[in-house]
């Protein structure tokens, strides 16, 4: 408010363009009042003694410089007096008042302890005493000029007039149009007042007066102004606390009152309110003289009623000096206003005139036709227009027409209510409450209302209660516990909750049931799974969630709903941050109970948990109306989320929200979706189980410890007053554990000091007197044993305490005896209402202040504690009804009046987290643009309460009226809250386009749940690569998590100490700022420190709450950095607080739980760390703690601590790029003690340790099974190379829990061999397009459709058409290498008609392609005769003798070659064609490599011509396929750039987080979606995915994006009807319901009809969408404009976990892209794991070297040459292998095939002879093992054949099976057992699995 002593008064006009004051909103004159009344209080409050003001004057009155040690020293003591759990403010209060004790007393007597016993009932008497001698030594130091009178604050300066202080400045205004107040009504006092000024004589009186007017009606009448103000004088003096209003102010209440629109009887209740009910009699003077009065005030004081509340203003502004010339400024309305109303003054003028001169008289105008008057008139109806104005925008429900809804029941808007000030406020309320008024207090009492009966509810709402006998037999399962009827609120809901889908809001009383409610709607969901007949569920996929608000109340659900669903066989979990599931765990259970926060960590990941969301079918929200908490934004958040959620997948999820009594409960339904007419259930205070009486204590003082001295007395006077009533029990509940212990022992002294002692003790009922004795003596010696001494000091007299810091068995025991009824007052904290059914008649609520640690402060008591708390008043079983009683501070009084007479709407908090739940929403994918975010908002409460009160959230008239739906409100608060993430780098937005792309930075804040300012603050700090572990805390320290803690001056002392005492790393700034308090509680956490004072318990406790979280971002945003020493620190900080132990410390710390700390600490003495004590012998162990018994013991813990073996392979691809394997085995014991069930997590990453950089990481995790069998796990992956080379990379290991788990290993590059650098390409020439013609046969061009051939084929053609040298053609997919491969047979058609031709293609899907092509082509036209060779297919030999064109698969030709010298026609063979020969480096590899190598030797042995052409991708080592295939020099050598295409490619690699396959595909699907309608809107799409199971959910996803758009068969080129035929024929269910919408699918799992059936449809383009396996890339020829290559890993049943694709493979499939005769360009998408997007990056754009894989099948090649009779000895095997590609490479690259040098001296033929004899000589070693050969006895060096080794060769077996059916073959043997042993066979161990 403005200061109008400083500042003149200005018209809201002026101030809305000056600086002067903000512009506010009118608030009416209740806010007036109220600012009167506080600056009343204010200037009271400066009479009052502070401590402060007593500080200064000690000091100032001391002779001493100890004066300032003592009274410090004296704070301590207070402290000490009131406990820790009080506020400074308390505090200092206390301080105070003993002083002002003990200052004047010079000897302690009983009197006084006993009024401290009172106050502190938990004093000491050492205590007092050090007080008492404190104060006295004190008082020696003080000088005599000193008491206690000199220190008050004096106020005898008087008022400052207005306007004594004020300097004058002119105001220049700049006014643009249009000018902003033409839209609300201007109320100028300032310019009324001066107009008045030199006219209106007003007296220094309370109510002014002018001249008495002549009139003779005035001196006729009593009523004047003087006898109101007498007879309210009396009234005033006789009030309670006549200090609260002034006379002055009474006075104008009451004036206004009579002067309102209100009729006689609503101005007779609210008289009595204003008045009091003590003074009936002037009440109904006023009443009924209620037109005289106000016209005799008129008469006497010609007042107006607006002067008369502005009298004391304008006295002082007649006293004000004109400083300047006085500036009204006008709108057009009010102008127009202004001559109106002085056209009908001049017309009342006149017509008053003719009056006067017909009647002749002199009698003066009637007031009302003063043209002052009704200038004053006029403005007081445009101020109340104004008014109704206001409450009818900031509420615009009001003035709508009243819907009454069929399941509400709210009497608070039935019956009449009446206004009420209740501490100083207007309020509604019933009728029927009573008030009293007193110095101490104001009593507000709300009677218990009558419970409602079915039979009022009418037959069509609930005819009678649901019995048990009614419920189907599911649902008797259900409430088969003691439930013989339904209650009314559940019969009432039954039919809804339990027979339809719909969401439901339930609004009802504490007790009433909700958990049933809950239960209701469970059922209906169960009944879809639920088999009647057999009576078990047929479907558990499915999830239910109970979102409950706080972690004590979950477990007691899970507790309630696993006993009622255990006999179903359904699992219920508690998923909470106390209780964790594993993904094993999450899928086996069917019901979570979980909180909010939770919840919405859960659902905010696209990874991890999305299989979970998906499963949720039912999400029941408890206590919904937190909603206007700060966890109101979670709710808002998770019920936004689902509600898309079901749009997008047309998946229902019933949400069902349950909730005490709401106010706005429409508007909650509304945000709900709920249909209110069938699903919004209220239920009032009448559905309670037991009827509450509410009463309310506004407590008043003048300091704290009047006001708690005022408590106190309340407190017991209401708690005597329930026990003596029929022996009732009573709950008074404090919120300090401390507090209950005070509370108790006051309530005891009041009890002795009062003499009430006997209403207190227990006494047995008259009919079990005997029997309740004996267990009350039982009880009594039970009590004795207990170690608590005051519970031991209370429960005789019938008083007890009860708080979680208790022992579980003292807490059990006073809850037994409570519930017995032999303890009257139990004094508690909440967590008895949440954690414990534990009914009472009355409940107590001693204050609603409790300190929150979050806020750094104390806070107001929440509404949801409040009705939790009075849920506990009444027992069912007893009572017919219960009490609630409220006792708080009085300025708070009318909130929780209002609260719980539910005056007041629930708002949306929304807005202040908006920033990040939308950094939140984009993390996930559900927004990615600002479109989207504004949709998103309107699915939140935000946007029901914006349309309701759009003033609440800063929206005006105007722009109410501009933007009626607020889409232009939303879009701004969007946009400002994407700057403000993209400011802070968590995301990236484009403000052109409006594209918001979630950062690694965004997914971190939303994955730790960390916040965006906080995020800002690291970007500012984390600058340095190697901050040491104290920098790191006080980065952390820094975060806005801990910002609203406060650093209070009585903790400093305390802080001090922990910093000294427990801190282990420097602080800097210490403990006076927010971040050293909160640093010093940090570290004082992993100390285990033992803290005093209650506010710092609350704070460390909030801290460490946040802080783990917070380091494990910091650890993932330096990960992501690639900081390696960082990274290290952080992830030993995060294990140093998680454990509590310090990383200096002995590890075996961590075991502190199993093993005594005595031996720890001598093992601390000893140095025997884990390392040692493994290296030990368990004796000497023994020896040295001085325990030979716990030697083994203290070994085989030291043997728990997780450590890997890890074994590294390193080969280099190229001079740049490394590939890394390791080989990790688990080098610890497992035990489940320990380590559970699961697994272990680790940290891998490889460092450089020069350049502190990581250049790989990954979360490795090793299950138990694979730590008791010592299996080991491979991780292959490439880092970059960096030249110079390093000396060594070191590999780590850390676990991710345990400290001391470090695993460090060295890779040395001292010996590692870089490859040399490749020949560049072939350049593509700028060659005319050669025609066709040129083949120079009709018949041959008859075969294409084109008639020139393209660059590369032009390039290409002379050296394939006219000669015989052999030719590698690397070049990319869709170049036309297939013709260049037909130019080569036709050379074999012309000049070599008796030979053949073979053409091995790697997948039998080409082979098919290249059958069904060559069959028409070359057989029906050209008259060749043409093959099929696979394992499918296999034709008679004849045939094969016939044929002139074989097409093959590799393991065929090879099969077929091996008895080359048997089998004529592969001697016939005059041209191999090997397509995509690059596949040597594959698994596949070796059969390729024998190939060319046995056909190599075959052109050699028969001098027959043999060529060999091989076609293949790009490849880097170009030159080394060339020389291995015979091609000498650059002809025949042709190795293209991959951007050689006769469509260009644009490709796009985006990197997608998170450390699982399947959600991270998932993850991809929206992206991909937005890719379709970015890159190709109308044009042919492929997207490639891994699995059978990936392209129905990724086509079953894109179905249902398409559904949220306006076109949803906009991927459908064909008519409705058609599409509906083929369906009709479609048998896969999936592909029935995508294609039509236009998306197909393609896998080998289809039926061929429906496989045929789609590929039809995507060539004709008559569907535009083809989600395929990879295999398509090699199969079908379907390019499309875009491919989209979804996830590059595929599941290896070998190895049991995800790959990666070949790089070849992902090449294959980006091939697809562009289509030569349509598209001028092609588009790739590729989604990688983004710690693998630079990989990708590197080898898209440049080839890849293409190395062998011969030596790890070396030894079945082998053997197959030694059965064909190539092989016969060792010497010829080492010639063999020097005819592959193999040798080529090894001499090339050496170090990727481990060959190292001998010694330093040894020469490189020597080092290669050495490593080829040892591997012959290995595999021949194996060979012979197996079985499959022998050596000659004779001469020690022929090798031979045996009859297992030819079965090997003939039938493409592995030696390894042959060697196992030898010796497991019988010729007993059954038919199962033949069968298990072929399933062992070898081959089916490399069989992959697809998930």
């Amino acid at each position: 408010m403005i200061d109008y002593q400083r500042y003149p008064r200005l018209t809201g006009s002026l101030r809305a363009h000056s600086d002067i004051a903000e512009r506010l909103h009118y608030r009416g004159d209740s806010d007036e009042l109220q600012r009167r009344r506080q600056q009343s209080i204010n200037n009271d409050s400066k009479n009052i003694l502070t401590w402060n003001d007593l500080q200064l004057s000690l000091i100032q009155h001391s002779s001493s410089t100890e004066i300032e040690s003592q009274i410090k020293q004296f704070r301590k003591f207070a402290i000490e007096f009131a406990g820790a759990d009080l506020d400074s403010n308390s505090i200092d209060d206390i301080c105070v008042f003993l002083f002002e004790f003990f200052y004047p007393i010079n000897q302690i007597q009983v009197s006084h302890l006993n009024k401290l016993k009172l106050r502190f009932p938990t004093y000491t008497q050492q205590l007092v005493t050090q007080t008492f001698d404190l104060i006295r030594k004190i008082k020696t130091l003080l000088k005599p000029t000193f008491t206690t009178d000199n220190t008050k604050s004096s106020s005898s300066s008087g008022k400052t007039f207005f306007g004594a202080t004020t300097v004058f400045h002119p105001v220049l205004l700049q006014i643009e149009e249009p000018i902003p107040w033409l839209d609300r009504v201007s109320y100028d006092v300032a310019y009324l007042e001066q107009q008045k000024q030199n006219q209106v004589e007003i007296p220094d009186e309370i109510l002014p007066t002018i001249a008495a007017s002549s009139s003779s009606t005035a001196s006729s009448n009593i009523y004047t102004q003087k006898w109101l103000q007498d007879r309210l004088r009396d009234v005033q003096k006789s009030r309670a606390n006549p200090d609260d209003l002034s006379q002055q102010e009474f006075c104008n209440i009451v004036f206004d009152t009579l002067v309102s629109s209100q009729s006689n009887d609503e101005l007779s209740i609210t008289l009595c309110d204003i008045i009091g009910y003590d003074h009936l009699d002037l009440i109904g003077d006023l009443v009924q003289n209620r037109q005289a009065i106000v016209d005799g005030v008129l008469n006497t004081a010609k007042a107006r009623p607006r002067e008369i509340i502005r009298a004391p203003e304008v006295v002082q502004r007649q006293n004000q000096p004109v400083h300047g010339p006085t500036i009204v400024v006008q709108s057009e309305q009010e102008k127009r206003l202004e001559k109106q109303f002085k056209k009908q003054e001049r017309k009342f003028y006149q017509q008053l005139q003719q009056q006067q001169q017909q009647q002749n008289s002199d009698q003066d105008l009637d007031e009302f036709t003063d043209p002052e008057i009704l200038k004053y008139e006029r403005e007081r109806q445009l101020l109340q227009a104004q008014e109704k104005r206001h409450e009818r925008f900031s509420n615009p429900t009001t003035s709508r027409p009243t819907i009454r809804y069929p399941f509400v029941f709210d009497l608070l808007q039935e019956i009449k209510q009446t206004t009420a000030f209740v501490g100083g406020y207007n309020l509604l309320l019933p009728e029927n409450i009573e008030r009293q008024v007193s110095p101490i207090f104001e009593r507000v009492h709300l009677p218990a209302g009558e419970p409602i009966k079915i039979t009022n509810l009418g037959k069509h709402v609930c005819s009678e209660l649901v019995r048990f006998e009614d419920l189907e037999p599911l649902g008797q399962i259900l409430f088969k516990d003691g439930v013989k009827t339904l209650n009314l609120v559940q019969s009432v809901v039954y039919k809804t909750a339990a027979f339809s889908n719909e969401n439901i809001l339930i609004s009802a009383p504490t007790g009433a049931g909700k958990t049933n409610i809950a239960m209701l709607t469970i059922l209906n969901e169960l009944r879809r799974h639920y088999d009647p007949n057999s009576g078990v569920l047929f479907d558990t996929d499915f999830k239910i969630i109970y979102v409950a608000p706080m972690k004590a109340l979950a477990s007691e659900m899970v507790d309630n709903f696993s006993r009622r669903l255990s006999s179903l066989g359904l699992q219920v979990k508690e998923l909470t941050g106390d209780m964790q599931l594993t993904k094993a765990e999450i899928e086996q259970t069917h019901m979570i109970i979980t909180t909010p926060e939770k919840w919405d960590v859960v659902t905010r990941k696209s990874m991890g948990d999305a299989k979970l969301v998906q499963s949720v079918k039912l999400l029941i929200i408890d206590e919904i109306h937190l909603l206007h908490e700060d966890r109101g934004p979670v709710i808002e958040a998770l019920v936004a989320r689902t509600l898309r959620q079901v749009e997008q997948t047309q998946e229902l999820i019933r949400i069902v929200g349950l909730s005490a009594t709401l106010p706005n409960y429409v508007d909650i339904a509304r945000f709900l979706r709920v249909n209110l007419m069938t699903g919004l259930f209220f239920f009032d205070g009448r559905f309670r189980p037991v009827p509450l009486a509410q009463t309310f204590f506004g407590v008043k003082g003048k300091n704290t410890m009047e006001v708690s001295k005022n408590y106190d007395d309340i407190c017991y006077d209401e708690i005597l007053k329930q026990i003596k009533v029929n022996r009732q029990q009573v709950l008074v509940f404090v919120h300090a554990r401390n507090a209950t212990v005070r509370t108790g022992l006051q309530i005891l002294e009041y009890a002795r000091n009062r003499n009430d002692l006997k209403h207190f003790e227990y006494s047995p009922k008259d009919e079990d007197a005997a029997k309740d004795t004996i267990q009350y003596q039982d009880a009594l010696k039970h009590v004795n044993h207990s170690k608590n001494a005051q519970l031991r000091d209370l429960f005789p007299y019938g008083i007890a305490m009860h708080h979680a810091g208790m022992l579980r068995q003292d807490r059990n025991m006073v809850e037994k005896y409570f519930a017995k009824g032999f303890i009257k007052v139990l004094v508690c904290t909440a967590t008895l209402a949440w954690g414990v059914n534990l009914p009472a008649h009355a409940v107590i609520i001693k204050g609603t202040e409790l300190y929150d640690s979050k806020r750094g402060s104390f806070i107001d008591l929440s509404i949801l504690d409040v009705l939790q708390i009075f849920g506990r008043a009444g027992r069912p079983q007893f009572d017919t009804n219960g009490h609630g009683i409220i006792l708080t501070t009085y300025n708070k009084l009318h909130h929780y009046l209002a609260l719980l007479t539910r005056q007041n709407p629930i708002e949306s908090q929304f807005i202040a987290h908006l920033t990040d739940n939308l950094n939140a929403e984009i993390v996930l994918g559900t927004v990615t643009n600002v479109s989207e975010a504004c949709s998103w908002l309107r699915y939140t409460y935000l946007n029901v309460r914006l349309h309701q009160s759009p003033i609440t959230y800063g929206i005006n008239a105007h722009m109410k009226t501009m933007d009626p739906h607020l889409n232009s409100f939303t879009r701004d608060l969007i946009i400002k809250a994407a700057q403000e993430l993209d400011k802070a780098h968590m995301i990236r937005f484009e403000e052109k386009n409006e594209y918001l792309f979630a950062t690694d930075l965004g997914r971190t804040a939303s994955h730790y749940y960390i916040n965006y300012v906080t995020i800002e603050t690291i970007n500012e700090h984390l600058s340095n690569r190697f901050m040491t572990e104290a920098e790191l805390l006080g980065l952390l320290s820094l975060a806005d998590e801990f910002s609203q803690l406060k650093v209070r001056d009585d903790e400093l002392d305390e802080l001090d100490l922990l910093y000294s005492n427990y801190c282990h790393l420097p602080i800097k700034g210490g403990a006076e700022h927010v971040h050293g308090k909160v640093n010093i509680l940090m570290q004082s956490y992993v100390s285990r420190a033992q803290i005093n004072s209650f506010s710092l318990v609350s704070d460390m406790s909030y801290v460490n709450q946040n802080v783990v979280r917070l380091i494990r971002a910091l650890f993932e945003v330096v990960l992501k950095r690639s900081w390696a020493t960082l990274s290290s620190r952080l992830l030993r900080l995060a294990k140093t607080v998680e454990q509590r132990i310090w990383d200096t410390v002995n590890p075996l710390w961590q075991f502190s739980q199993y093993i005594n700390a005595e031996i720890l600490q001598k093992l601390d003495a000893k140095q025997l760390t884990p390392e040692r004590l493994l290296e030990m012998d368990p004796k000497d162990i023994g020896t040295m703690i001085h325990n030979a018994r716990l030697g083994k013991e203290i070994k085989t813990y030291a043997s728990h601590i997780p450590i890997l073996d890890i074994e590294t392979q390193i080969q280099p691809i190229t001079r740049t790029v490394l590939r890394i394997k390791l080989t990790i085995t688990a080098a610890f014991k497992w035990s489940d003690k320990i380590h559970g069930n699961m697994c272990q997590q680790f940290w891998i990453w490889i460092e450089d340790p020069d350049t502190d950089n990581i250049y790989h990481s990954e979360y490795f995790i090793i299950t138990k099974k694979q730590v008791k069998f010592q299996e080991p796990q491979t991780i292959v992956f490439t880092i970059p190379i960096i030249e110079p080379l390093a000396n060594q990379y070191y590999v780590r290991a850390i676990s991710d829990r345990w400290l001391g788990s470090d695993t460090t290993t060295i890779i040395s590059f001292q010996n590692l061999i870089l490859p040399e650098r490749h020949m560049p390409h072939t350049e593509l020439l700028d060659l005319d397009p050669l025609p066709i013609t040129a083949l120079g046969n009709p018949q041959y061009e008859a075969l294409f459709r084109f008639k020139h051939f393209n660059p590369i084929q032009t390039q290409l053609f002379h050296c394939l058409y006219h000669t015989n040298y052999n030719t590698l053609l690397g070049s990319p997919t869709g170049s036309g290498k297939t013709v260049a491969a037909e130019i080569a047979m036709f050379r074999v058609f012309n000049h070599y008609p008796d030979m053949k031709c073979v053409y091995i293609a790697p997948l039998k899907a080409l082979v098919r392609e290249r059958i069904q092509d060559w069959k028409v082509r070359f057989e029906e036209r050209l008259g060749k005769k043409v093959i099929e060779l696979t394992g499918d297919f296999t034709p008679d030999t004849r045939a094969i003798q016939l044929a002139d064109v074989i097409v093959t698969t590799p393991e065929k030709w090879d099969g077929m070659s091996r008895s080359w010298q048997t089998r004529s026609y592969v001697k016939q063979v005059a041209l191999l064609i090997i397509d995509e020969i690059h596949m040597l480096g594959e698994d596949r590899g070796p059969v390729l490599e024998v190939i060319v190598s046995r056909t190599n030797f075959i052109a050699s042995h028969t001098e027959r011509p043999l060529r060999i052409i091989g076609l293949s991708t790009a490849v880097a080592n170009a030159r080394d396929l060339a020389d291995w295939l015979n091609i000498t020099g650059t002809i025949g050598l042709y190795n293209f750039r991959p951007s050689v295409r006769p469509v260009p490619l644009e490709a796009h690699i985006q990197g997608y987080p998170g450390k699982h396959y399947c959600p991270r595909c998932m993850s991809m699907n929206k992206p991909a979606y937005q890719a379709i309608r970015t890159h190709s809107p109308n044009k042919p799409v492929l997207i490639f995915v891994s699995s059978r199971r990936q392209t129905r959910l990724t086509a079953e996803d894109l179905t249902k994006y398409l559904l949220m758009d306006d076109n949803p068969k906009q991927w459908l080129n064909m008519p409705e009807y058609e599409i509906n035929n083929l369906l009709t024929q479609i048998q896969d269910k999936s592909l029935r319901l995508t294609l039509s919408f236009g998306i197909g699918i393609h896998h080998a799992g289809l039926k061929d009809r429906d496989r045929h059936i789609v590929e039809e449809l995507f060539v004709n383009q008559r569907i535009q969408i083809l989600v395929a396996t990879s295999t398509l890339a090699w199969g079908v020829n379907f390019p499309a404009h875009l491919v989209i290559i979804k996830g590059t890993e595929y599941y290896d049943g070998k190895t049991h976990r995800y790959v990666d694709f070949p790089i070849t493979d992902v090449l294959q499939m980006m091939g697809r892209a562009g289509r030569p005769q349509f598209d001028d360009s092609g588009i790739a998408v590729i989604m990688v794991h983004d710690v693998k997007k630079n990989f990708y990056k590197k080898f898209l754009y440049e080839p890849f070297p293409v190395e062998s894989s011969l030596l790890n099948v070396l030894s079945d090649h082998l053997n197959a040459e030694i059965v064909s009779g190539t092989i016969s000895s060792k010497q010829e095997a080492l010639d063999y292998l020097t005819w592959t590609y193999f040798f080529r490479r090894l001499l090339v690259n050496p170090s990727y095939y481990h060959m190292e040098p001998l010694s330093e001296t040894a020469d490189q033929q020597t080092t290669l002879n050495t490593y080829l004899s040892n591997i012959v000589q290995r595999s021949l070693n194996d060979l012979i093992y197996s079985t499959c050969i022998y050596l000659d006895q004779v001469d020690q060096r022929t090798l031979h054949a045996t009859v297992h080794g030819k079965i090997a060769s003939h039938y493409y077996l592995s030696y390894k099976t042959i060697q196992m059916f030898a010796q497991r073959l019988t010729s007993t043997i059954t038919i199962g057992e033949l069968i298990d042993l072929v399933s062992l066979a070898y081959e089916y161990a490399e069989m992959p699995v697809s998930r």
